[in-house]
């Protein structure tokens, strides 16, 4: 679980969380929650009438006006899709526990105690950030919360190409897990394309998904340059719908 309900579960995350390969999980990025903190809550039996229906939808304020997590299309991204980028084992890779030659080290603030966070950059993510800001209105969306992963993206974002940032607070919860409803961004759904380590974050959406493998520590990876020409390609499609299907 990313920091959140107690000082005691923040501190337990920084013991191992092995992959069924041996892998050790991120601190930030363990999916499964043990209570509601934010955001609507999804019954089983309603999965797949939300799967049909292309998700939630766009929320409703008190008002009883549409709320869109995000705001109008601004007129320098006229024109163009927009790509939701997911954090952690996608881009990152950040733990509690020291990790050999850090990028980044995150002080992380939890009841007046101050912890280290140890962030490596995933190969290519500073050219790949560059090159999808020209093309697409790029959102970073995460299950992380917000105090960490402004941090880091505070520092990631070395292009100022992130035009938003959307955090645990904006997923919807489903089975204990964080999922990402791109129906409530407010941009058309044949529009959006989500690059997201986790199928779970993307269950409402399989056909808007590009998957990408869980980066934990690998400097030999290539996958960011490798997705860079596909996502060029994918642009000029009317319906990202027709050619994405949760694998590519």
């Amino acid at each position: 679980m990313p920091p959140g309900a107690t000082r005691d579960e923040v501190l337990d995350h920084t013991r191992e969380h092995e992959h069924e390969d041996g892998r050790e999980s991120s601190d930030f990025t363990d999916e499964e929650a043990e209570e509601v903190e934010d955001g609507p809550v999804t019954e089983d039996d309603d999965v797949d009438r939300i799967i049909q229906a292309g998700g939630l939808g766009i929320p409703i304020g008190p008002d009883g006006k549409p709320q869109p997590l995000l705001p109008p299309l601004s007129a320098a991204h006229a024109g163009r899709k927009c790509l939701v980028l997911d954090l952690d084992e996608t881009l990152v890779h950040s733990s509690f526990k020291l990790l050999p030659a850090p990028d980044y080290v995150i002080p992380f603030e939890y009841e007046m105690q101050l912890h280290s966070v140890y962030v490596v950059k995933r190969p290519g993510v500073d050219a790949f950030l560059k090159r999808m800001g020209e093309l697409y209105e790029v959102v970073i969306f995460t299950a992380s919360v917000s105090k960490y992963a402004d941090a880091v993206l505070d520092k990631l974002d070395i292009h100022n190409v992130v035009t938003h940032r959307l955090f645990r607070e904006s997923c919807v919860l489903h089975r204990g897990i964080y999922v990402k409803d791109l129906s409530r961004l407010g941009r058309p759904i044949q529009e959006v394309i989500i690059l997201d380590n986790s199928p779970a974050s993307y269950i409402f959406h399989p056909n808007n998904a590009v998957p990408v493998s869980s980066w934990f520590s690998d400097p030999h990876d290539t996958e960011l340059h490798d997705l860079a020409p596909f996502l060029d390609d994918l642009r000029e499609v009317d319906d990202v719908r027709g050619v994405l299907d949760g694998g590519r």
